[in-house]
């Protein structure tokens, strides 16, 4: 397979997960700020980065795992930077077009990048794409310290992506198939 197709199956996974979740809990995340996202894929990033360096675990879920979840809650704080009203009762056939509308406006971007880039990301580990996660959230975290405000640098939804990348990367490398 290639990476556009390892990519879209990866991503097709996440949406059914995602979808689920819908199905158990409603839409009950709308209720999220965008920076309460950031904290939760912060600490999934921490967890991931904590297991790598330790070697060991204590709670049952896998690291694939964590990685799927990064990639929801990335597509969420997407979705709540656009709209940062609670709207619990929004139609979920319309939440699931906004997924989807972020989904391929990250899949075209990660596309750009492999082509400039040559996919150098398959000669990184997974370790050093866990701390570029890291790194990426952090900048999130000033940029919303700073009401969203940049001087120079790209705005939190470029990082959002970058790290819904990096995620699909790892489970790619991880040989994850869902």
């Amino acid at each position: 397979m290639n990476t556009q197709q390892q990519y879209t199956q990866i991503i097709g996974y996440c949406r059914e997960i995602f979808q689920k979740k819908n199905q158990d809990y409603g839409t009950s995340w709308r209720v999220y700020r965008a920076s309460a996202l950031t904290d939760k894929i912060y600490i999934k990033a921490k967890r991931i980065r904590s297991i790598q360096e330790n070697g060991t675990q204590k709670v049952a879920d896998d690291l694939n795992s964590e990685f799927l979840a990064i990639i929801n809650y990335c597509i969420m704080a997407l979705m709540q930077m656009e709209n940062q009203e609670e709207n619990l009762s929004e139609n979920f056939d319309e939440i699931l077009k906004k997924y989807d509308f972020y989904v391929a406006q990250t899949q075209e971007l990660m596309q750009n990048k492999n082509h400039d880039y040559g996919e150098a990301w398959r000669d990184m580990r997974i370790s050093s794409m866990t701390d570029e996660i890291l790194v990426k959230l952090l900048r999130i975290k000033q940029i919303e310290d700073n009401q969203g405000k940049t001087i120079a640098s790209e705005g939190a939804s470029a990082n959002y992506q970058d790290i819904l990348n990096y995620a699909v990367f790892c489970l790619i490398l991880a040989d994850f198939v869902g």
